[in-house]
């Protein structure tokens, strides 16, 4: 099913992204080499008679098999290319992916501690890389996308989203604060502020972080910080 027409009530998405044209090759790797052993194998197939003949025939029904599978494991991960969808909402990061075995992954802004990129230097000129989401349950929480145009935009989006959505929620007034919202207007500026630059020093952070400027205690030291500043 489309991202789009999976969200929820007040859900909007803010930003999407697809799987990359090199996510096709980089999953069929397995498939290329054996394509390559198909062709080995019919190489040294033998001709002839008798047990000869038949060992032959052997090996061209093994090189035929190679071939099919290699033919249909490459068809499925073009499939899965075509059709593979990245969001970021408003409340969630949203995932669906997969054809035959379709994946589907959805984790509420409010949950994720983490967002990590990885970006190679072929990934740098061709604009694409691998995503990792963590969540506040560690390791066996976190979603990894891989091979997905426009990474580290993804990661920024997320981040700046996720700030937000905590500022928001700080900001909000309860029902017997709402007469005193206009006089605290000063003070609620001040906060929004705060947060968009505590949201921009974030993305910057992370951005240092995945690119090895800075280690991951030193930006969790930081993050930790800022938070603490909201």
């Amino acid at each position: 099913m489309p991202v789009a027409q999976n969200l929820i009530a007040d859900e909007a998405i803010v930003f999407s992204s697809e799987k990359h044209w090199m996510a096709p090759l980089r999953d069929s790797a397995w498939a290329i080499l054996m394509l390559i052993a198909a062709y080995v194998v019919g190489w040294i197939s033998p001709n002839g008679d008798g047990i000869v003949g038949a060992v032959g025939n052997l090996l061209d029904l093994v090189r035929l098999g190679l071939v099919v599978a290699a033919v249909g494991w490459i068809v499925y991960n073009v499939i899965v290319w075509r059709t593979a969808e990245f969001a970021v909402t408003n409340l969630r990061v949203v995932r669906e992916e997969g054809f035959i075995s379709r994946r589907s992954s959805a984790t509420l802004l409010a949950s994720i501690s983490d967002v990590q990129s990885r970006v190679g230097l072929l990934g740098k000129s061709l604009h694409y890389g691998d995503l990792a989401i963590y969540t506040q349950s560690g390791a066996a929480g976190s979603d990894h996308f891989k091979t997905i145009t426009k990474p580290e935009d993804f990661r920024n989006a997320i981040l700046t989203h996720k700030m937000e959505l905590a500022k928001a929620a700080d900001v909000r007034p309860t029902a017997p604060a709402q007469v005193a919202t206009a006089a605290a207007a000063p003070a609620l500026a001040t906060a929004t502020a705060t947060a968009t630059d505590a949201a921009d020093a974030l993305v910057r952070l992370a951005d240092l972080r995945d690119r090895g400027a800075i280690t991951p205690e030193d930006y969790e030291a930081k993050k930790a910080e800022l938070l603490a500043r909201m």
